[in-house]
């Protein structure tokens, strides 16, 4: 039995993760998070999708939580910023040419408030709606980025983002910060825009220490952030890096994988 009694902070991914794989939250998770409230627990959502749409996803409670989004690029609780990490405009003016003349590559900005795409690909068009709340069609992304402040850039691509994408931008590794976020999604942010530094960031603003941190991810966008807790779950669904680095396993996201944890995490503070 492990011990959770010193748990103050719980830390989870959303797709993948929380969310089932009808982008659902559970009601099992909501009547948890009345417990945790009640033990004085907080809890953080940590994505890659944007700040709305994880408020959307968590509407229930979305006053009573921290939120991490665009993978660390910016951190709020409520509508108060609490971090913020831009990638600069040279940066994004040489990256989308790049990814332009990638096959089948799909390009997303991401910005506050609102995401900006200039595909015509009606069935990515219909799947990105998911993961982004607002957002805009636009005829030149360019044009956006030379006045609108970008958290990252987001690429999807309909096999895999690890075969077909991290191999044609690989190079830009030491300019900025390249994450492989899912099966079908990649992402480019400034470098110190990564969960586990938005974490570390929440834990000195809370006064939480990593003995007292638990965090729960599937993928390798989640990577800083679990080293960032000693309690670090991957899901059974999660991609090999992630097992081999948490430190603790639980159940698939459609199997109620955090919810077990979170019950167990309650149990021990009983």
């Amino acid at each position: 039995m492990i011990d959770f009694s010193k748990v103050k902070l719980v830390v989870s991914d959303m797709d993948g993760t929380l969310l089932n794989s009808n982008h659902e939250v559970s009601n099992r998770f909501y009547k948890l998070f009345k417990q945790l409230q009640k033990q004085n627990i907080t809890f953080c959502a940590a994505s890659g999708r944007q700040h709305n749409s994880i408020v959307e996803r968590l509407h229930k409670i979305k006053d009573d939580i921290y939120v991490i989004a665009e993978n660390g690029g910016v951190a709020k609780k409520g509508e108060k910023v609490l971090l913020s990490h831009f990638l600069t405009a040279e940066k994004i003016l040489k990256i989308i040419p790049i990814v332009r003349n990638i096959a089948s590559a799909n390009m997303v900005l991401c910005c506050d408030n609102s995401a900006f795409v200039e595909s015509k690909d009606e069935r990515f068009l219909g799947l990105f709606q998911e993961y982004y709340a607002s957002f805009q069609q636009v005829n030149d992304l360019e044009e956006i980025a030379k006045t609108v402040p970008v958290f990252k850039i987001a690429i999807y691509h309909f096999e895999s983002s690890e075969q077909f994408l991290y191999p044609k931008i690989q190079h830009l590794k030491n300019e900025v910060l390249l994450k492989i976020s899912g099966q079908n999604w990649l992402d480019i942010s400034d470098e110190k825009a990564n969960k586990g530094i938005a974490l570390r960031h929440l834990q000195q603003l809370l006064n939480i220490s990593k003995a007292e941190t638990m965090v729960f991810g599937d993928y390798h966008n989640d990577i800083e952030m679990m080293q960032e807790a000693d309690f670090s779950f991957a899901m059974e669904n999660a991609h090999k890096d992630i097992k081999k680095l948490a430190t603790f396993s639980t159940d698939t996201n459609d199997n109620f994988g955090v919810e077990k944890v979170l019950e167990k995490l309650i149990a021990s503070k009983g």
